[in-house]
Protein backbone atom coordinates (compact mmCIF):
# COMPACT_ATOMS: atom_id res chain seq x y z
CA UNK A 1 0.00 0.00 0.00
CA UNK A 2 1.22 3.71 -0.62
CA UNK A 3 2.59 5.44 2.09
CA UNK A 4 0.63 8.65 3.31
CA UNK A 5 1.28 12.12 2.02
CA UNK A 6 3.60 14.63 3.74
CA UNK A 7 1.83 17.32 6.39
CA UNK A 8 4.98 19.39 5.73
CA UNK A 9 2.90 22.56 4.20
CA UNK A 10 3.92 23.87 0.90
CA UNK A 11 5.55 27.07 0.94
CA UNK A 12 4.78 29.45 -1.82
CA UNK A 13 6.33 31.92 -3.49
CA UNK A 14 10.14 31.58 -3.04
CA UNK A 15 11.08 28.05 -4.65
CA UNK A 16 9.17 26.45 -7.45
CA UNK A 17 6.28 23.96 -6.45
CA UNK A 18 6.03 20.66 -8.60
CA UNK A 19 2.98 18.43 -9.67
CA UNK A 20 3.43 16.81 -6.35
CA UNK A 21 2.83 19.73 -4.60
CA UNK A 22 -0.08 20.58 -5.94
CA UNK A 23 -1.28 16.97 -5.86
CA UNK A 24 -0.46 16.91 -2.38
CA UNK A 25 -2.24 20.15 -1.82
CA UNK A 26 -5.30 18.43 -3.96
CA UNK A 27 -5.77 15.58 -1.49
CA UNK A 28 -5.83 17.52 1.92
CA UNK A 29 -2.10 19.38 2.01
CA UNK A 30 -1.35 22.29 3.66
CA UNK A 31 -0.16 25.84 2.30
CA UNK A 32 2.39 28.60 3.84
CA UNK A 33 3.17 31.65 2.10
CA UNK A 34 6.95 32.34 2.05
CA UNK A 35 8.99 34.43 4.75
CA UNK A 36 11.68 34.88 2.59
CA UNK A 37 12.86 38.67 2.51
CA UNK A 38 13.41 39.32 -0.90
CA UNK A 39 9.98 37.10 -2.15
CA UNK A 40 7.91 39.35 0.56
CA UNK A 41 9.90 42.60 -1.04
CA UNK A 42 9.08 42.00 -4.16
CA UNK A 43 5.17 40.67 -3.89
CA UNK A 44 5.05 44.29 -2.06
CA UNK A 45 6.75 45.91 -4.37
CA UNK A 46 4.73 45.06 -7.31
CA UNK A 47 1.79 45.44 -5.91
CA UNK A 48 2.43 49.31 -4.19
CA UNK A 49 3.88 49.89 -7.82
CA UNK A 50 0.30 49.61 -8.94
CA UNK A 51 -1.24 52.03 -6.30
CA UNK A 52 0.79 54.45 -6.59
CA UNK A 53 0.63 54.58 -11.01
CA UNK A 54 -3.03 54.68 -11.61
CA UNK A 55 -3.20 57.37 -8.46
CA UNK A 56 -0.48 59.24 -10.63
CA UNK A 57 -2.51 59.14 -13.82
CA UNK A 58 -0.72 55.95 -15.34
CA UNK A 59 -2.84 53.95 -17.91
CA UNK A 60 -2.77 50.24 -16.71
CA UNK A 61 -4.83 47.98 -18.65
CA UNK A 62 -7.61 46.41 -16.30
CA UNK A 63 -6.75 49.03 -14.08
CA UNK A 64 -7.64 52.76 -15.63
CA UNK A 65 -9.04 50.67 -18.65
CA UNK A 66 -11.81 48.55 -19.59
CA UNK A 67 -11.55 45.07 -20.02
CA UNK A 68 -10.81 43.10 -23.47
CA UNK A 69 -11.48 45.09 -26.26
CA UNK A 70 -12.90 47.14 -23.97
CA UNK A 71 -9.16 48.57 -23.49
CA UNK A 72 -9.74 52.14 -25.33
CA UNK A 73 -12.34 53.03 -22.53
CA UNK A 74 -10.71 55.13 -19.88
CA UNK A 75 -12.29 54.38 -16.50
CA UNK A 76 -12.56 57.59 -14.24
CA UNK A 77 -10.04 57.53 -11.04
CA UNK A 78 -13.81 57.32 -9.17
CA UNK A 79 -14.77 53.58 -10.63
CA UNK A 80 -11.28 52.40 -10.87
CA UNK A 81 -11.76 50.90 -7.14
CA UNK A 82 -15.11 48.88 -8.20
CA UNK A 83 -13.74 48.03 -11.78
CA UNK A 84 -12.44 44.43 -10.01
CA UNK A 85 -16.02 43.47 -8.36
CA UNK A 86 -17.76 44.36 -11.69
CA UNK A 87 -14.92 42.11 -13.47
CA UNK A 88 -15.36 38.76 -11.01
CA UNK A 89 -19.30 39.56 -11.71
CA UNK A 90 -20.24 39.62 -15.59
CA UNK A 91 -17.93 36.74 -15.17
CA UNK A 92 -20.48 34.77 -13.18
CA UNK A 93 -21.54 33.14 -15.92
CA UNK A 94 -20.16 29.31 -15.92
CA UNK A 95 -21.63 26.14 -17.12
CA UNK A 96 -21.79 22.61 -16.87
CA UNK A 97 -20.85 20.04 -14.38
CA UNK A 98 -18.52 21.78 -11.59
CA UNK A 99 -15.07 21.23 -10.52
CA UNK A 100 -14.87 18.38 -7.18
CA UNK A 101 -13.27 19.12 -4.15
CA UNK A 102 -9.85 18.01 -5.25
CA UNK A 103 -9.65 19.87 -8.31
CA UNK A 104 -10.91 22.75 -6.40
CA UNK A 105 -8.38 22.39 -4.12
CA UNK A 106 -5.10 22.61 -6.53
CA UNK A 107 -7.10 25.76 -8.64
CA UNK A 108 -6.46 27.39 -5.28
CA UNK A 109 -3.07 26.31 -5.24
CA UNK A 110 -1.66 26.78 -8.70
CA UNK A 111 -3.27 30.15 -8.58
CA UNK A 112 -1.48 30.84 -5.34
CA UNK A 113 2.12 29.17 -7.07
CA UNK A 114 1.60 32.05 -10.41
CA UNK A 115 0.36 35.31 -7.92
CA UNK A 116 2.90 34.42 -5.39
CA UNK A 117 5.70 35.22 -7.68
CA UNK A 118 5.52 38.64 -7.17
CA UNK A 119 4.86 40.30 -10.65
CA UNK A 120 1.02 40.51 -10.57
CA UNK A 121 0.44 43.23 -8.37
CA UNK A 122 -1.44 41.98 -5.69
CA UNK A 123 -1.12 42.32 -1.73
CA UNK A 124 0.18 40.03 0.23
CA UNK A 125 -3.27 40.02 2.06
CA UNK A 126 -4.91 38.16 -1.05
CA UNK A 127 -1.91 35.56 -1.33
CA UNK A 128 -2.48 35.27 2.75
CA UNK A 129 -6.42 34.40 2.11
CA UNK A 130 -5.68 31.75 -0.55
CA UNK A 131 -3.60 30.25 2.26
CA UNK A 132 -6.57 30.59 4.50
CA UNK A 133 -8.72 28.80 1.85
CA UNK A 134 -6.56 25.97 1.39
CA UNK A 135 -5.91 25.58 5.03
CA UNK A 136 -8.97 25.66 6.00
CA UNK A 137 -10.64 23.65 3.08
CA UNK A 138 -12.80 26.38 1.76
CA UNK A 139 -13.07 25.27 -1.86
CA UNK A 140 -15.32 27.26 -4.48
CA UNK A 141 -17.64 25.62 -6.26
CA UNK A 142 -16.39 26.22 -10.23
CA UNK A 143 -18.39 25.21 -13.32
CA UNK A 144 -16.07 23.81 -16.08
CA UNK A 145 -17.43 25.08 -18.97
CA UNK A 146 -16.62 28.72 -20.10
CA UNK A 147 -12.87 29.24 -20.73
CA UNK A 148 -11.36 28.94 -23.98
CA UNK A 149 -7.77 29.28 -22.28
CA UNK A 150 -6.62 32.77 -23.42
CA UNK A 151 -7.68 35.28 -21.91
CA UNK A 152 -6.80 32.50 -18.95
CA UNK A 153 -9.32 30.89 -17.49
CA UNK A 154 -11.62 34.05 -16.87
CA UNK A 155 -15.04 32.39 -16.14
CA UNK A 156 -13.81 29.63 -14.34
CA UNK A 157 -11.52 31.95 -11.86
CA UNK A 158 -13.72 34.53 -11.29
CA UNK A 159 -15.56 31.50 -9.09
CA UNK A 160 -12.32 32.01 -6.89
CA UNK A 161 -12.05 35.73 -6.69
CA UNK A 162 -15.92 36.38 -6.22
CA UNK A 163 -15.69 34.30 -2.99
CA UNK A 164 -12.58 35.70 -1.60
CA UNK A 165 -14.94 38.69 -1.88
CA UNK A 166 -17.87 37.06 0.01
CA UNK A 167 -19.98 35.90 -3.00
CA UNK A 168 -21.38 32.67 -4.61
CA UNK A 169 -20.80 28.61 -3.05
CA UNK A 170 -18.32 26.77 -1.80
CA UNK A 171 -17.46 23.18 -0.55
CA UNK A 172 -17.11 23.18 3.35
CA UNK A 173 -16.95 20.66 5.46
CA UNK A 174 -18.98 17.61 2.94
CA UNK A 175 -21.63 20.44 1.96
CA UNK A 176 -21.86 22.77 -0.57
CA UNK A 177 -23.22 26.49 1.03
CA UNK A 178 -22.54 29.92 0.58
CA UNK A 179 -19.01 31.17 1.19
CA UNK A 180 -20.68 34.33 2.89
CA UNK A 181 -21.89 31.67 5.90
CA UNK A 182 -18.58 30.25 6.19
CA UNK A 183 -16.56 33.47 6.84
CA UNK A 184 -19.33 34.48 9.15
CA UNK A 185 -18.71 30.94 10.91
CA UNK A 186 -15.32 31.12 10.85
CA UNK A 187 -14.42 35.24 11.82
CA UNK A 188 -13.28 35.67 8.26
CA UNK A 189 -13.52 39.08 6.50
CA UNK A 190 -14.23 39.41 2.63
CA UNK A 191 -11.34 41.02 1.21
CA UNK A 192 -11.74 43.90 -0.45
CA UNK A 193 -10.08 43.85 -3.94
CA UNK A 194 -7.36 46.32 -4.65
CA UNK A 195 -7.31 47.62 -8.58
CA UNK A 196 -5.58 44.91 -10.63
CA UNK A 197 -6.55 42.23 -8.18
CA UNK A 198 -9.67 40.79 -9.99
CA UNK A 199 -7.59 40.83 -13.11
CA UNK A 200 -4.97 38.74 -11.03
CA UNK A 201 -6.20 36.49 -9.96
CA UNK A 202 -8.80 36.12 -13.03
CA UNK A 203 -6.33 36.67 -16.06
CA UNK A 204 -4.08 33.24 -15.60
CA UNK A 205 -3.77 29.54 -16.71
CA UNK A 206 -4.61 28.38 -13.16
CA UNK A 207 -7.58 25.89 -14.10
CA UNK A 208 -5.97 24.12 -16.74
CA UNK A 209 -2.86 23.86 -15.33
CA UNK A 210 -4.02 22.57 -11.89
CA UNK A 211 -6.41 19.77 -13.90
CA UNK A 212 -3.24 19.03 -15.94
CA UNK A 213 -0.89 18.03 -12.70
CA UNK A 214 -4.13 15.92 -11.53
CA UNK A 215 -3.90 14.64 -14.94
CA UNK A 216 -0.43 13.81 -14.86
CA UNK A 217 -0.35 12.37 -11.71
CA UNK A 218 -3.04 10.12 -12.33
CA UNK A 219 -1.23 9.02 -15.72
CA UNK A 220 1.98 8.44 -14.40
CA UNK A 221 0.30 5.66 -11.89
CA UNK A 222 -1.74 3.94 -14.85
CA UNK A 223 1.26 3.61 -16.83
CA UNK A 224 2.53 1.46 -13.85
CA UNK A 225 -0.63 -0.35 -13.32
CA UNK A 226 -0.63 -1.01 -17.41
CA UNK A 227 2.63 -2.46 -16.78
CA UNK A 228 1.46 -4.77 -14.05
CA UNK A 229 -1.22 -5.69 -15.74
CA UNK A 230 0.44 -6.67 -19.01
CA UNK A 231 2.70 -9.36 -16.83
CA UNK A 232 -0.30 -10.50 -15.34
CA UNK A 233 -1.71 -11.15 -18.67
CA UNK A 234 1.59 -12.46 -20.13
CA UNK A 235 1.44 -15.65 -17.11
CA UNK A 236 -1.96 -16.43 -17.38
CA UNK A 237 -1.33 -16.78 -21.36
CA UNK A 238 1.64 -18.91 -20.45
CA UNK A 239 4.05 -16.32 -22.68
CA UNK A 240 7.33 -15.96 -23.89
CA UNK A 241 9.18 -14.05 -21.43
CA UNK A 242 11.80 -13.67 -24.01
CA UNK A 243 9.88 -10.46 -25.38
CA UNK A 244 11.28 -8.34 -23.06
CA UNK A 245 14.54 -9.37 -22.54
CA UNK A 246 16.99 -6.56 -21.75
CA UNK A 247 18.89 -7.47 -24.62
CA UNK A 248 16.24 -6.96 -26.96
CA UNK A 249 16.04 -3.65 -25.56
CA UNK A 250 19.20 -2.34 -25.12
CA UNK A 251 19.38 -1.81 -29.61
CA UNK A 252 16.31 0.67 -29.02
CA UNK A 253 17.15 2.80 -25.65
CA UNK A 254 14.01 5.32 -25.04
CA UNK A 255 14.39 5.73 -21.38
CA UNK A 256 10.85 5.07 -20.77
CA UNK A 257 10.10 2.00 -23.23
CA UNK A 258 12.98 0.46 -21.79
CA UNK A 259 11.72 1.24 -18.04
CA UNK A 260 8.66 -0.42 -18.53
CA UNK A 261 10.08 -3.69 -20.25
CA UNK A 262 12.33 -3.81 -17.02
CA UNK A 263 9.52 -3.68 -15.00
CA UNK A 264 7.92 -6.59 -16.73
CA UNK A 265 11.10 -8.08 -16.46
CA UNK A 266 10.74 -7.53 -12.32
CA UNK A 267 7.36 -9.17 -12.37
CA UNK A 268 8.17 -12.42 -14.50
CA UNK A 269 10.25 -15.13 -14.00
CA UNK A 270 12.35 -14.82 -17.59
CA UNK A 271 14.01 -18.42 -18.12
CA UNK A 272 10.15 -19.34 -18.78
CA UNK A 273 9.10 -19.67 -22.26
CA UNK A 274 5.19 -20.16 -23.42
CA UNK A 275 3.90 -24.41 -23.13
CA UNK A 276 1.66 -25.28 -24.47
CA UNK A 277 1.66 -22.82 -27.13
CA UNK A 278 2.49 -23.27 -30.94
CA UNK A 279 3.61 -19.30 -30.81
CA UNK A 280 7.23 -18.57 -31.18
CA UNK A 281 5.68 -14.92 -31.10
CA UNK A 282 3.37 -13.07 -28.50
CA UNK A 283 0.58 -10.86 -29.78
CA UNK A 284 1.03 -7.67 -30.34
CA UNK A 285 -0.66 -6.53 -27.25
CA UNK A 286 1.55 -8.79 -24.68
CA UNK A 287 4.90 -8.23 -26.87
CA UNK A 288 4.87 -4.84 -28.00
CA UNK A 289 3.57 -3.69 -24.29
CA UNK A 290 6.69 -2.10 -23.57
CA UNK A 291 6.71 -0.13 -26.66
CA UNK A 292 3.02 1.05 -26.10
CA UNK A 293 2.93 2.05 -22.48
CA UNK A 294 6.52 3.57 -23.12
CA UNK A 295 5.33 6.46 -25.49
CA UNK A 296 3.20 7.59 -22.14
CA UNK A 297 6.37 7.01 -19.71
CA UNK A 298 8.53 8.68 -22.06
CA UNK A 299 6.18 11.76 -22.91
CA UNK A 300 6.34 12.14 -18.77
CA UNK A 301 9.55 14.07 -18.89
CA UNK A 302 8.92 16.82 -21.24
CA UNK A 303 4.99 17.19 -20.24
CA UNK A 304 6.11 17.79 -16.64
CA UNK A 305 8.48 20.51 -17.96
CA UNK A 306 5.89 22.53 -19.45
CA UNK A 307 3.61 21.87 -16.50
CA UNK A 308 6.08 22.71 -14.30
CA UNK A 309 7.04 25.54 -15.86
CA UNK A 310 3.39 26.77 -16.28
CA UNK A 311 3.09 26.37 -12.81
CA UNK A 312 5.46 28.49 -11.32
CA UNK A 313 5.08 31.27 -14.20
CA UNK A 314 3.83 34.99 -13.90
CA UNK A 315 0.61 34.23 -16.28
CA UNK A 316 -1.70 37.06 -16.04
CA UNK A 317 -1.79 40.30 -17.70
CA UNK A 318 -0.36 43.48 -17.50
CA UNK A 319 2.65 41.91 -15.29
CA UNK A 320 4.40 44.45 -13.03
CA UNK A 321 7.50 44.79 -12.04
CA UNK A 322 7.44 47.30 -9.35
CA UNK A 323 10.94 46.47 -8.37
CA UNK A 324 12.48 47.92 -11.63
CA UNK A 325 8.52 49.98 -12.19
CA UNK A 326 7.16 48.53 -15.60
CA UNK A 327 4.17 47.88 -16.68
CA UNK A 328 4.59 45.07 -19.34
CA UNK A 329 1.69 44.45 -21.42
CA UNK A 330 1.07 40.93 -22.59
CA UNK A 331 -0.30 37.61 -23.53
CA UNK A 332 1.34 35.30 -20.86
CA UNK A 333 -2.54 34.11 -20.15
CA UNK A 334 -1.98 32.17 -23.44
CA UNK A 335 -2.27 28.51 -22.52
CA UNK A 336 -0.75 27.04 -25.57
CA UNK A 337 1.88 24.68 -23.31
CA UNK A 338 -1.20 22.81 -21.58
CA UNK A 339 -3.12 22.65 -24.09
CA UNK A 340 -0.46 20.57 -26.56
CA UNK A 341 0.85 18.59 -23.07
CA UNK A 342 -2.97 17.62 -22.58
CA UNK A 343 -3.83 16.58 -26.20
CA UNK A 344 -1.04 14.67 -26.13
CA UNK A 345 -1.45 12.88 -22.70
CA UNK A 346 -5.19 11.81 -23.52
CA UNK A 347 -3.82 10.03 -26.86
CA UNK A 348 -0.96 8.60 -25.03
CA UNK A 349 -3.31 7.22 -22.44
CA UNK A 350 -5.97 6.44 -24.77
CA UNK A 351 -3.87 4.12 -26.14
CA UNK A 352 -3.17 2.24 -22.44
CA UNK A 353 -7.20 1.70 -22.85
CA UNK A 354 -6.85 0.35 -25.98
CA UNK A 355 -3.84 -1.70 -25.29
CA UNK A 356 -5.30 -3.39 -22.21
CA UNK A 357 -8.99 -3.89 -24.52
CA UNK A 358 -6.93 -5.90 -26.20
CA UNK A 359 -5.29 -8.19 -23.86
CA UNK A 360 -8.70 -8.74 -22.40
CA UNK A 361 -9.66 -10.03 -25.69
CA UNK A 362 -6.91 -12.28 -25.69
CA UNK A 363 -8.19 -13.66 -22.06
CA UNK A 364 -11.43 -14.49 -22.74
CA UNK A 365 -11.25 -15.59 -26.01
CA UNK A 366 -10.56 -19.49 -26.21
CA UNK A 367 -9.26 -19.27 -29.40
CA UNK A 368 -6.16 -17.41 -28.05
CA UNK A 369 -6.32 -17.70 -24.60
CA UNK A 370 -4.55 -20.71 -24.33
CA UNK A 371 -6.99 -23.02 -22.91
CA UNK A 372 -8.79 -20.90 -20.38
CA UNK A 373 -12.44 -21.27 -19.56
CA UNK A 374 -14.51 -19.08 -22.23
CA UNK A 375 -14.92 -15.56 -20.53
CA UNK A 376 -12.88 -16.14 -17.69
CA UNK A 377 -15.59 -18.34 -16.11
CA UNK A 378 -14.51 -20.42 -12.90
CA UNK A 379 -17.93 -21.98 -13.26
CA UNK A 380 -17.93 -26.61 -12.80
CA UNK A 381 -18.24 -28.55 -16.04
CA UNK A 382 -21.67 -29.17 -15.19
CA UNK A 383 -23.19 -25.82 -14.74
CA UNK A 384 -20.51 -23.88 -17.38
CA UNK A 385 -23.66 -23.59 -20.11
CA UNK A 386 -25.64 -21.17 -18.34
CA UNK A 387 -22.39 -19.55 -16.94
CA UNK A 388 -20.91 -16.33 -18.55
CA UNK A 389 -18.43 -15.24 -16.31
CA UNK A 390 -16.70 -11.41 -17.93
CA UNK A 391 -18.32 -11.77 -21.31
CA UNK A 392 -20.48 -8.36 -20.33
CA UNK A 393 -17.35 -7.10 -18.39
CA UNK A 394 -15.70 -7.35 -21.54
CA UNK A 395 -18.59 -5.23 -23.75
CA UNK A 396 -18.08 -3.05 -21.42
CA UNK A 397 -14.25 -2.75 -21.69
CA UNK A 398 -14.97 -2.16 -25.32
CA UNK A 399 -16.99 0.79 -24.68
CA UNK A 400 -15.21 2.43 -22.76
CA UNK A 401 -12.33 2.42 -24.40
CA UNK A 402 -14.50 3.20 -27.50
CA UNK A 403 -15.42 6.69 -25.77
CA UNK A 404 -11.98 7.03 -24.70
CA UNK A 405 -10.32 6.75 -28.47
CA UNK A 406 -13.56 9.06 -29.42
CA UNK A 407 -12.44 11.73 -26.87
CA UNK A 408 -8.60 12.15 -28.17
CA UNK A 409 -9.59 14.70 -30.43
CA UNK A 410 -6.63 17.50 -30.33
CA UNK A 411 -8.93 20.72 -28.61
CA UNK A 412 -5.92 23.15 -29.47
CA UNK A 413 -6.52 23.12 -33.04
CA UNK A 414 -10.21 24.22 -32.54
CA UNK A 415 -9.33 27.73 -31.56
CA UNK A 416 -12.12 30.40 -31.69
CA UNK A 417 -12.09 34.24 -31.97
CA UNK A 418 -14.44 35.59 -29.42
CA UNK A 419 -14.77 38.76 -28.07
CA UNK A 420 -14.95 41.56 -30.19
CA UNK A 421 -12.19 39.63 -31.93
CA UNK A 422 -9.70 40.54 -29.22
CA UNK A 423 -9.68 37.02 -28.42
CA UNK A 424 -9.29 35.70 -31.73
CA UNK A 425 -6.70 33.14 -31.46
CA UNK A 426 -7.44 31.37 -28.48
CA UNK A 427 -5.42 27.73 -26.55
CA UNK A 428 -8.62 25.85 -25.76
CA UNK A 429 -6.17 24.54 -23.01
CA UNK A 430 -9.14 24.23 -20.32
CA UNK A 431 -11.08 22.12 -22.39
CA UNK A 432 -7.95 20.06 -23.96
CA UNK A 433 -7.33 19.46 -19.62
CA UNK A 434 -11.04 18.40 -19.31
CA UNK A 435 -11.01 15.86 -21.80
CA UNK A 436 -7.63 14.51 -20.80
CA UNK A 437 -9.30 13.82 -17.36
CA UNK A 438 -12.42 12.27 -19.19
CA UNK A 439 -10.03 10.24 -21.15
CA UNK A 440 -8.39 9.09 -17.79
CA UNK A 441 -11.75 8.18 -16.30
CA UNK A 442 -12.43 5.86 -18.92
CA UNK A 443 -9.19 4.42 -19.26
CA UNK A 444 -8.91 3.53 -15.57
CA UNK A 445 -12.16 1.96 -15.83
CA UNK A 446 -11.39 -0.15 -18.42
CA UNK A 447 -7.80 -0.75 -16.09
CA UNK A 448 -10.14 -2.08 -13.42
CA UNK A 449 -11.81 -4.34 -15.22
CA UNK A 450 -8.69 -5.48 -16.51
CA UNK A 451 -6.94 -6.07 -13.03
CA UNK A 452 -10.40 -8.08 -11.76
CA UNK A 453 -10.12 -10.18 -15.01
CA UNK A 454 -6.29 -10.83 -14.67
CA UNK A 455 -6.48 -11.92 -11.26
CA UNK A 456 -9.64 -14.36 -12.50
CA UNK A 457 -7.37 -15.68 -15.14
CA UNK A 458 -4.33 -16.37 -12.75
CA UNK A 459 -6.94 -17.75 -10.19
CA UNK A 460 -8.08 -20.44 -13.43
CA UNK A 461 -4.05 -20.73 -14.12
CA UNK A 462 -3.25 -21.92 -10.32
CA UNK A 463 -6.28 -24.21 -10.53
CA UNK A 464 -4.74 -25.89 -13.75
CA UNK A 465 -3.21 -29.01 -13.08
CA UNK A 466 -0.29 -28.43 -15.93
CA UNK A 467 0.67 -24.79 -14.82
CA UNK A 468 3.93 -24.23 -13.30
CA UNK A 469 2.97 -22.50 -9.98
CA UNK A 470 6.22 -21.13 -9.94
CA UNK A 471 5.48 -18.62 -12.75
CA UNK A 472 3.81 -16.28 -10.40
CA UNK A 473 6.24 -14.07 -8.57
CA UNK A 474 6.51 -12.78 -5.51
CA UNK A 475 4.87 -9.30 -6.58
CA UNK A 476 2.39 -10.77 -8.83
CA UNK A 477 1.58 -12.81 -6.10
CA UNK A 478 1.01 -10.07 -3.91
CA UNK A 479 -1.02 -8.07 -6.27
CA UNK A 480 -3.47 -10.84 -6.95
CA UNK A 481 -3.53 -11.61 -3.05
CA UNK A 482 -4.54 -8.25 -2.73
CA UNK A 483 -7.26 -8.14 -5.00
CA UNK A 484 -8.94 -11.54 -4.14
CA UNK A 485 -9.11 -9.93 -0.41
CA UNK A 486 -11.75 -8.11 -1.60
CA UNK A 487 -13.11 -9.72 -4.90
CA UNK A 488 -14.12 -13.33 -4.56
CA UNK A 489 -13.57 -15.42 -7.62
CA UNK A 490 -16.45 -15.68 -10.50
CA UNK A 491 -17.75 -19.25 -10.06
CA UNK A 492 -21.22 -18.22 -10.66
CA UNK A 493 -22.28 -15.64 -12.69
CA UNK A 494 -22.68 -12.28 -10.00
CA UNK A 495 -23.35 -8.11 -10.99
CA UNK A 496 -19.81 -7.06 -10.98
CA UNK A 497 -20.85 -3.05 -10.88
CA UNK A 498 -19.90 -2.97 -7.22
CA UNK A 499 -16.30 -4.92 -7.29
CA UNK A 500 -15.88 -2.48 -10.60
CA UNK A 501 -16.38 0.38 -8.46
CA UNK A 502 -14.15 -0.47 -5.77
CA UNK A 503 -11.07 -1.24 -8.06
CA UNK A 504 -12.13 2.35 -9.74
CA UNK A 505 -11.81 3.65 -6.45
CA UNK A 506 -8.81 1.66 -5.09
CA UNK A 507 -6.93 3.16 -8.87
CA UNK A 508 -7.97 6.04 -7.96
CA UNK A 509 -6.73 6.69 -4.67
CA UNK A 510 -3.33 4.63 -5.32
CA UNK A 511 -3.96 2.47 -2.97
CA UNK A 512 -1.30 -0.28 -3.97
CA UNK A 513 2.50 0.43 -4.69
CA UNK A 514 3.85 -0.64 -8.02
CA UNK A 515 8.05 -0.83 -8.46
CA UNK A 516 8.88 0.97 -5.14
CA UNK A 517 13.01 -0.05 -5.80
CA UNK A 518 13.04 2.03 -8.67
Amino acid sequence: MKNSRSDKPVVFGHKAVTIEDIVAIAKGGQASLTQDKGARKRIEASARFVQDLWREDGVIYGVTTGYGDSCTVTVPPHLVEQLPVHLTRFHGCGLGAHFDHAHGRAILAARLASLSRGYSGVRPELLEHLVEYINQDIVPVIPQEGSVGASGDLTPLSYVAATLLGERDVYYQGETVPVAQVLKQLGIEPLHLHPKEGLAIMNGTAVMTAVACLAYDRASYLAKLATRLTAMVSVSLKGNTNHFDERLFSVKPHPGQNQIAAWIRSDLHMDRVARNSDRLQDRYSVRCAPHIIGVLQDSLGWMRQFIETELNSANDNPIIDGEEEHVLHGGHFYGGHIAFAMDALKVAVANIADLIDRQMALLMDTKFNNGLPANLSGATPERAMINHGFKAVQIGISAWTAEALKNTMPASVFSRSTECHNQDKVSMGTIAARDCIRVLELTEQVAAAGLLASTQALYLRKNDADFDQSSITPSLETMYDQVRGYFPVVDEDRPLEGALRETINHIREQIWDFYPHD
